[in-house]
């Protein structure tokens, strides 16, 4: 699997939006997928002018959903007053 792939995989094509950043059918967490793939080609731009890009996601239970990339949740490993440069 290829995350980064510039083509979307077959399994994208039934995803549902999700409102909360988890499977809408278990709830289980992102990092739990099986596969997953960034759509990066067609970034959005926000309310506050910051790229966004959906997520898709093929959970552990096969039920295929996307979010867009500034609903997921801080990380731990990310430090809130040190933004990325790329942003």
């Amino acid at each position: 699997m290829d995350a980064f792939n510039p083509t979307p995989p077959l399994w994208t094509k039934t995803a549902t939006h999700a409102v909360e950043f988890c499977c809408p059918s278990c709830r289980a967490s992102a990092s739990l997928a099986q596969q997953v793939w960034l759509n990066r080609n067609a970034p959005v731009m926000g309310h506050d002018n910051r790229r966004k890009w959906q997520e898709f996601y093929q959970c552990q239970c096969n039920y295929v959903w996307w979010a867009w990339s500034t609903d997921r949740p801080p990380s731990q490993l990310s430090q809130p007053d040190n933004p990325p440069i790329w942003e």
